[in-house]
């Protein structure tokens, strides 16, 4: 058995084997497989895709590469979240602390951005001194000590997902199908997880362009759960538009605290994450219905118990939680540029991958496996979908960390 067989297996449109896809995943994790291999393999992937078989088979090579986390001694069910990739979705920083405070066990697994998306860990790596990577024991004394922890994945864990996933930012393979359900599937069942909420994006700032192929991509990854034991409940949303009205991991962090604050009202960004941790509640049994559950959710968040476990969180995982509370001296803004409306008229369309790609490209954004994305650098919206907007009315403010790039990102 040899990569080159692999890949031109693959290439020709054929299923791969589970032996075949256990010896890529663990030639490639030992450092024998080398990455162009991987890649081209990856590339096979894209074009030829997977049949359910392959996709199960490549879940569970990459869930068991490493060690497994087993959370059972931690009472009540462990849920987690996740989201298949959004521009200012930083739904994570809100749905799950406000689960915890409702009592739910929130042990998440998270990971950077993938293309012109935002990855929770990019965001995390924003606020000073915050560590997102420990050993599953660690993982383990978070949860049951503050009821939640969110984490990268370490050496221990689903390294081939890790290595692999890094891999795919890198070499424009990242939108497959299959490559992204078995990706999240592993991390959710190597962390840990007994339930999980996923929120299933379509759009224009979305892998999948369409409500129907959102739809597959849950249903593919709610069988995966099935056949592991987590228990898997999908929202399909809609992402053509930026979720929120800031993007840049610093503006994004800096928007989630003052949603849970009450500074601001939070829209379509609070809409949806009150929905998924409506899903969290009812998924760890504190309520019956997700309708039961958002009256529970309301009082966590006008109490400040939301804030109030994100601030625990980091903490505890060694953040500056204090620096939180002055987000505008940790990220400060260099330079900003407004873009204006050309003439009077309606945002008919916003095309959220290009607002996604515009913040990467401003901040110097990543195009190799270990660049880190400045946290001041992104973009503030100014309009949504339907806004009447007049010639002169500023559309969004573009915060620059160099010369030069806001020419591109416009």
């Amino acid at each position: 058995m040899n990569m080159l067989t692999l890949i031109e297996k693959k290439k020709r449109g054929e299923a791969l084997s589970e032996a075949e896809i256990r010896f890529f995943i663990t030639g490639y994790i030992g450092g024998e497989i080398p990455d162009y291999q991987a890649s081209a393999l990856l590339m096979a992937v894209c074009f030829m895709g997977m049949d359910a078989a392959e996709t199960q088979a490549l879940t569970q090579a990459m869930a068991e590469s490493g060690e497994r986390a087993d959370l059972s001694g931690i009472p009540g069910i462990k849920v987690d979240k996740h989201s298949t990739g959004g521009v200012a979705d930083t739904t994570t920083l809100i749905a799950a602390p406000l689960a915890a405070a409702c009592g739910v066990p929130v042990a998440k697994m998270s990971g950077r951005g993938l293309g012109h998306t935002g990855g929770t860990l990019d965001k995390l790596a924003a606020i000073p001194g915050m560590r997102t990577s420990f050993t599953v024991r660690e993982l383990m004394r978070l949860v049951e000590r503050v009821g939640i922890a969110v984490v990268g994945q370490t050496g221990d864990l689903a390294p081939a997902d890790r290595m692999l996933y890094a891999l795919r930012d890198v070499t424009a393979t990242v939108d497959s199908p299959p490559l992204i359900a078995s990706s999240i599937m592993s991390k959710k069942i190597a962390a840990g997880c007994q339930a999980l909420a996923l929120d299933v994006k379509f759009g224009s700032g979305a892998f999948n362009p369409t409500p129907e192929r959102a739809y597959e991509l849950a249903r593919t990854m709610a069988e995966l759960g099935r056949l592991s034991g987590v228990r898997t409940t999908a929202l399909i949303t809609d992402m053509n538009e930026p979720l929120g009205r800031r993007v840049g991991n610093g503006l994004e962090v800096a928007e989630a605290l003052d949603v849970l604050s009450g500074r601001i009202a939070g829209g379509r960004l609070l809409s949806v994450a009150l929905a998924l941790a409506a899903e969290m509640l009812t998924l760890g049994g504190i309520a019956p219905t997700p309708e039961a559950a958002r009256p529970l959710l309301m009082r966590a968040l006008q109490e400040g118990r939301g804030m109030e476990k994100l601030l625990e969180m980091v903490a505890a995982q060694g953040g500056d939680a204090a620096a939180l509370e002055r987000p505008g001296t940790l990220w400060p803004v260099r330079r900003v540029e407004e873009v204006l409306a050309g003439r009077d008229g309606y945002v008919a369309r916003i095309d959220a991958r290009a607002v996604g790609r515009a913040a990467g490209l401003i901040g110097a954004g990543r195009f190799r496996k270990d660049d880190v994305i400045d946290p001041a650098v992104g973009v503030t919206m100014h309009c949504r979908l339907g806004d009447a907007v007049h010639r002169g009315d500023p559309l969004a403010t573009l915060h620059i960390n160099a010369e030069g790039h806001a020419a591109e990102a416009r």
